[in-house]
Parts: C-alpha cells; structure tokens; sequence
C-alpha cells in the first residue's frame, strides 16, 4: 500500500471516531491501517482532538494504559441545546398540537431524522461514562429516540412490550399500576438483559409515570440497576418520580382553564456548558 498523505489519514481516522462513537479504538488499529508508528498517529489524533474541541464537535478523548486508545463522544454545544429545545417548546405550544384526553401530537417531531439524532446526543450527555450496558424503552412511540440515544452510548437497544412474543421466546411478564387506577402488563425476553448489568430508561412521553415505574420494577426482576430516566416530555411534578436521575428534555404544566398544556425546557439543560 502506498503511503497516505496525512490529511487522507486524518479524514479516515476522523470517519472511524465519529461511526464508533463513545468506543476506545486502540492505537494499533490506526497503525496497522496506515502502516505508521504510534507516535505519528498521536499526532494526528491530537490534530483531530483539537479540532474537535475549536468547532464544538464533541469530545475526542485519549485513553492511557494496556486497553487504551482513543474514544469520541458526540456532544451539542449548551448554547445550540438551548435553541434547540426552544424551538421544539415553540411547535409544542401551538394550539393545534393538542390532542383529546391532554396529550400533545408528537409523532412528526419523533420521526423527523435529525431532530431525533440531536434529542438522542443531549440525552446521552449526561451518561457517558455512567456504565450503562444498554438502552432500555417501551414500544412504540419511544423507539426512534431511544434508538439514536443508544446510538450515541454506543450500546444495544432493548424494548419492553406490552404483551410477549413466541419469536423472542420466554418472557418475563409483570403487571403494574398505569398511574390511572388502572393496571398495565409489560413484558420483556429473558435474553434480552443479564443480571448485575446497568440500563438508561428512555422514553418519549412521562405524564403519571406508571410506565416508567414499571420499567424500573421490570429491571428489578432481572437484577438489572437503572442509571437514571430520559423523557422528551415529562410533566412538571413537586416530587421526583423516584430516587434516580432524571433527565426531561421538556417540561409541561396543565392550563385547566384553557384546556392546554403548556411546555418549557427542562431547567437542567441550563447547566450544559
């Protein structure tokens, strides 16, 4: 193989970081690839690393010791967070988003590719490094953002269901309190989470929080801990859901007398730098 100029290099090396995002990629890979010495691929990682951070592209971060090498995690800049979710909360108060029994129309926003690649980075921020071994979600209306958070975490995608399939064979099934007076039934494979392992509960819509109640409870029952709750919209509560993070990207409050919902962004996004 022909030697590769250095920009070729730092273009491919950039490609790889940015499609294993959140993933330590040793040095060797790189030096093997391109046939250089370790010192000449440091160089072009701290070029990499560099121009990560002058554009606000993310983290490029190096990892010392027998397993290290270099990782990238995707970020979005505090200020572009902001706007983002502004604007979202600015679509979300039109009057015609509101749908009968107090809910919001939310599905053009969740199957528009790159708002949800964004939601799905922000949500990711504040786990990275948290040892979470897989997203976890309800079907359906969820999936898209817990899709892309997992994306982002680098980490598989496990969806709980209302009801047990025979094509994923047995089932854990538990029942449990909607929030409503009523009683839910969720279910999840056996394979599909192990014992001792760490998941992100990621959901589109908390209003009662049964759901994710049972998410948690679901957890328990295959010895998994949670690491903390993801929503896109959650309603303004005085009381935390339970004792785990929680991380809304938005908040809404009930207008009764205008029958309305009326939705801002979560104050912790104030904190991104």
């Amino acid at each position: 193989m022909d030697k590769v100029k250095r920009a070729e290099r730092v273009i491919v090396m950039t490609r790889v970081l940015c499609g294993l995002p959140n993933q330590i990629i040793p040095y060797g890979r790189f030096c093997e690839m391109f046939d250089l010495a370790k010192s000449s691929v440091s160089e072009d990682v701290a070029m990499i690393q560099k121009a990560a951070r002058d554009w606000n592209l993310g983290e490029v971060e190096t990892i010392t010791g027998a397993a290290g090498g270099v990782r990238f995690r995707p970020r979005v800049l505090g200020s572009e967070v902001q706007a983002f979710v502004a604007s979202l909360c600015e679509k979300l108060n039109a009057p015609d988003r509101m749908l009968p029994g107090g809910y919001l129309y939310l599905s053009d926003l969740l199957a528009d590719p790159e708002i949800v690649r964004k939601i799905g980075l922000i949500m990711a921020g504040p786990y990275y490094g948290q040892g979470v071994d897989f997203v976890l979600t309800m079907e359906t209306k969820g999936i898209p953002v817990a899709t892309m958070t997992a994306v982002a975490l680098n980490v598989p995608l496990v969806i709980a269901r209302r009801s047990s399939k025979v094509y994923e064979g047995s089932a854990v099934n538990i029942t449990f309190p909607d929030g409503k007076g009523g009683i839910e039934t969720m279910s999840l494979a056996r394979r599909a989470a192990q014992n001792g392992q760490r998941a992100l509960i990621v959901d589109d819509f908390m209003r009662h929080g049964g759901t994710a109640r049972g998410m948690i409870s679901l957890m328990a029952e295959f010895g998994v801990s949670v690491a903390g709750l993801a929503f896109v919209l959650a309603q303004e509560a005085k009381a935390p859901l339970s004792q785990l993070p929680e991380h809304p990207l938005m908040l809404f409050t009930e207008d009764k007398e205008r029958d309305a919902l009326k939705v801002r962004p979560a104050p912790w996004l104030e904190q991104i730098a």
